[in-house]
């Protein structure tokens, strides 16, 4: 692995999120495979309710659930009245070092083939919001720059947007070349011709803080929409976990609010 996605022990005064404790809205999943570039992987679609609902997109989704509470964060945010009923998609990482970085293969199928998997299966509304972690936020941004009409907005996490200045010492990933070729192109790239709402968040002391400065900088250049906010962790899920409130709430808020 390139990178590490555990949950640290915290310090001693630490105090998880409010919303760990906070009664939440109840939610079913619907369970599908779908055939994505040679595999059978299996998703999992929580929803709090039936009809048209937005879609939250999760890469690592079973890992954001099980490790960060994402479907629980959701039911919290839903019944605290923060947030409207949305649905979460959670992807599995079938080969992710390869699919996640970078890959326009991979972009193409999620695009083409896993999000319209997805809405055969349940009803979705209007255009989903993407999430993910180190390379997953990565695999999200390479997507919408690809395919910038499938998502209406981005949650990206302690991305991994390798650039030599600072992370030659990544080198040794069987993709680095890939990755930093990608991400040299979003740097140069002129303004978007249709930016989306994007909200970053990484650890203030993790190596990636670097990147994803330069990143938030640049795609603001270009017009998008975007916040970096440094939180007070390293790359993990706690950190991941803590930052979805008022982070990922503010984004979703925005990005669905009543046209």
């Amino acid at each position: 692995m390139v990178e590490s996605l555990r949950v640290d022990d915290p310090e001693p005064s630490y105090r998880p999120p409010a919303w760990l404790r906070e009664p939440r809205a109840k939610g079913t999943f619907d369970e599908f495979g779908v055939r994505v570039l040679g595999r059978r992987i299996g998703v999992r679609v929580w929803s709090p309710a039936e009809g048209a609902l937005p879609l939250l997109l999760a890469h690592d989704g079973p890992e954001y659930d099980a490790l960060s509470s994402l479907t629980r964060y959701a039911g919290a945010m839903i019944e605290r009245g923060a947030l409207a009923p949305f649905r979460v998609a959670l992807l599995p990482p079938a080969d992710r070092d390869e699919w996640y970085s970078a890959s326009a293969v991979y972009g193409r199928a999620l695009c083409r083939r896993l999000i319209p998997a997805v809405r055969g299966q349940v009803d979705v509304a209007r255009r989903p919001v993407g999430m993910g972690t180190s390379l997953g936020a990565l695999a999200m941004l390479q997507a919408q720059r690809s395919w910038p009409e499938v998502f209406a907005g981005l949650f990206l996490q302690s991305g991994s947007f390798f650039m030599p200045r600072f992370d030659r010492h990544e080198s040794g990933f069987p993709r680095y070349g890939r990755i930093t070729r990608f991400v040299a192109g979003v740097l140069r790239a002129p303004p978007a011709g249709d930016p989306v709402r994007v909200t970053m968040t990484c650890g203030a002391e993790e190596e990636n803080i670097h990147n994803n400065r330069v990143m938030s900088s640049s795609l603001a250049a270009q017009g998008y929409p975007v916040r970096l906010h440094e939180v007070a962790d390293l790359h993990n899920y706690t950190s991941w976990r803590d930052a979805f409130d008022p982070y990922l709430t503010h984004l979703l808020a925005r990005v669905w609010a009543p046209r």
